[in-house]
């Protein structure tokens, strides 16, 4: 039986921490940005956690 995928559009979405977390990064920030302030787009840039209830999901995206 031949080996299963990973999927490749989240691999180059998500990276797992050293303490099996995995990091994000946020949405919105790629075009119109004119109307969103300064703070708010400074927010946006850095990276996140995946929320816990979703980790199972993104490691069977990741793993399979």
């Amino acid at each position: 039986m031949p080996k299963q995928k990973s999927n490749s559009g989240s691999k180059k979405r998500f990276k797992l921490t050293g303490t099996g977390q995995i990091k994000r990064k946020h949405a919105f920030h790629s075009h119109i940005l004119t109307k969103k302030s300064n703070k708010r787009k400074a927010n946006l840039v850095k990276s996140t956690l995946v929320h816990e209830s979703d980790h199972a999901r993104v490691i069977a995206l990741l793993a399979k």
